[in-house]
């Protein structure tokens, strides 16, 4: 079975920066795409950023383009999203994931979801 382990979420200042990880097991994080979402109370889940199986593509929602970066450790099987000048908006919980299609924003086309990991910033 599948599994997705968060972690490094926590409480950081507006401005700041978190690196979160996603250790998979029995799974091989390059063959797949691999992806973060992320939800916040009273909200649906919504996409933040994917990866291709390759690695060659690199998908990013509007709202945080340019202030994070997805990237992976194939040795490690680990997915990371690095979050640069974090905003209070940014606040909730993140989920990583993976996908046998393209990089993609719809979360119905990803399934074996991780436990999340908290993110909260404060103004």
């Amino acid at each position: 079975q599948v599994q997705l382990v968060e972690s490094g979420g926590g409480l950081v200042q507006a401005g700041g920066s978190l690196r979160l990880s996603c250790a998979a097991s029995r799974l091989t994080v390059s063959s797949y795409t691999m992806g973060w979402f992320r939800q916040a109370p009273g909200k649906e889940r919504e996409f933040v950023a994917a990866m291709s199986w390759s690695g060659g593509s690199t998908y990013y929602a509007d709202s945080v383009k340019g202030r994070f970066t997805i990237s992976r450790d194939n040795a490690k099987s680990t997915v990371y999203l690095q979050m640069n000048n974090l905003k209070p908006e940014d606040t909730a919980v993140y989920y990583c994931t993976r996908s046998g299609l393209a990089p993609s924003p719809n979360r119905n086309l990803y399934g074996d979801w991780g436990q999340g990991t908290q993110v909260t910033v404060s103004s």
